[in-house]
């Protein structure tokens, strides 16, 4: 699960190599790092970023686990429009990538449209499942 908060008594570095005290087959954190676009900011602490800046290094811990389906509560919900398609961009690249699996919740209508299948939920029911042949391009995505 994606949770934005970070330690601030450990670098970005730490926060992010913290997942080898739990898991053996990690991701190369500084890889990660680098993916995310922080790799010149290793040696910082959380307080030394932007708000955008520790949500990466929320994102970068979560794909360096390694997980199998990655599940983002609201990844956008704090966030201006171009900082959140930033994280999304973010999100979907570095899984493509590893080819992980991404399931976000948000109740942002607009972000379905850049989504390969959708499940919309009411009251805790599944109202719809679709899938989406032609998902819209990040940028796409208004606020």
């Amino acid at each position: 699960m994606l949770n934005y908060e970070v330690k601030n008594t450990l670098t970005v570095y730490e926060n992010v190599a913290l997942m080898k005290d739990i898991k053996d087959d990690i991701l190369n954190p500084i890889t990660i790092l680098e993916r995310v676009g922080l790799k010149n900011h290793v040696k910082k602490f959380p307080n030394q970023l932007s708000g955008g800046e520790q949500q990466r290094v929320s994102i970068a811990r979560a794909i360096t686990k390694n997980p199998e389906i990655l599940l983002c509560d609201e990844p956008t919900g704090a966030l201006d429009s171009e900082t959140g398609c930033k994280v999304l961009q973010l999100i979907q690249d570095v899984c493509r990538e590893f080819q992980k699996t991404v399931i976000i919740v948000t109740h942002n209508s607009n972000i379905a449209k850049v989504a390969d299948k959708v499940i919309r939920l009411k009251n805790g029911k599944i109202l719809e499942i679709s899938l989406n042949d032609s998902p819209a391009d990040i940028k796409e995505v208004e606020w």
